[in-house]
């Protein structure tokens, strides 16, 4: 049956079907296809979209902007000092506001609320760039990546080490269990996503032959992994005072050549960035210089190894997203 996702939003995976989903990873390929061979796409000209952040971003603005443009459209883009959202103007307000000008919104911020609200009140696509609950359009990107390393996604370990509760975790473990993958949370158990996310991602995964599972241990999370993620140890908007916990906490669960090596030879390392490799940063030399580690979530050594794989992630966050701009408003 074809897919039609014409006027959705894009808030989270759990909205979306595994042929849903694959229908937008096809997609992607075939616009990175085009992209690399120089074939123009301008397939939504005349039409505007805005970008909306709460949080600053490297990756997911440039996607936006760069696959806003090569699809011929136009794109505003709107930090937290340029508009009143929250200020002086309501959410609701604002998207019916904004959805009287522009065809698409997208939104990076905080709570999942604002970007329902959004979606709930605008009348156009909203698509979500990240909040505190989950980071859909990065899903896609991390998807794809595999899919291209591995020649599949059904029957793939994957294992996620770090603060599992947080936007990643909980949206990698989602991810993976529409699409049949074997997701393990690897973590301290404070650390651990909510129960009942992990109870309807369970239900999922069963619906679509894979599984999830949680453990403390790094040696049983590691074993025969296809594929190792992490992300960073403290999220934007947190604050500060919570390093110090959080290293003591997540310190045995950096990816390091020790877990990769406990991994298959052919396994890959995942990072959705940035990422605290080197002091080369300046929260990376600060944090060096007050606890006296010079490397957090992953060692130098497996970043920069062949088997990192992350800037292949970051390229696809692009062609990702514009396919879900595409099939959203086409």
């Amino acid at each position: 049956m074809p897919v039609n996702i014409r006027g959705r939003s894009f808030l989270t995976l759990l909205d979306y079907t595994p042929s849903e989903i694959r229908y937008l990873l096809d997609l992607a390929k075939e616009f990175k296809r085009m992209k690399r061979n120089g074939v123009p796409h301008r397939y939504l000209e005349n039409k505007n979209i805005v970008l909306l952040f709460e949080k600053t971003s490297t990756r997911t603005r440039c996607s936006f902007q760069v696959a806003g443009s090569d699809l011929g459209m136009g794109v505003t883009y709107l930090d937290p000092g340029s508009s009143q959202m929250g200020k002086k103007e309501s959410i609701a307000d604002t998207a019916r506001v904004l959805g009287r000008m522009y065809d698409g919104i997208e939104y990076r911020g905080y709570e999942q609320k604002t970007v329902e609200d959004l979606a709930k009140y605008s009348g156009v696509p909203v698509w979500n760039g990240l909040t505190d609950q989950f980071h859909p359009t990065q899903m896609l990107s991390d998807l794809l990546t595999m899919e291209e390393k591995f020649g599949r996604l059904p029957g793939l370990r994957f294992t996620y080490m770090g603060d599992a509760r947080n936007n990643m975790g909980n949206s990698l473990m989602i991810a993976c269990a529409k699409m049949g993958l074997h997701f393990t949370a690897c973590a301290p158990k404070q650390l651990f996503p909510a129960p009942e996310l992990v109870a309807k991602a369970q239900a999922i995964a069963a619906e679509n032959h894979g599984s999830v599972h949680l453990t403390e241990d790094v040696s049983e999370g590691t074993k025969d992994a296809d594929v190792i993620y992490t992300d960073i140890w403290v999220s934007m908007g947190e604050p500060e005072a919570v390093w110090e916990e959080r290293i003591r906490l997540l310190r045995p669960y950096q990816v390091n050549a020790a877990a990769m090596g406990n991994a298959k030879p052919t396994a890959i390392f995942m990072h959705c960035l940035p990422s605290f490799h080197d002091t080369k940063t300046t929260i990376g030399a600060e944090i060096a210089e007050k606890f006296g580690i010079t490397e957090m979530e992953v060692t130098d050594e497996v970043f920069e190894s062949s088997q990192s794989v992350v800037f292949d992630e970051a390229e696809n966050r692009m062609h990702t997203i514009k396919a879900v701009i595409y099939a959203t408003l086409c």
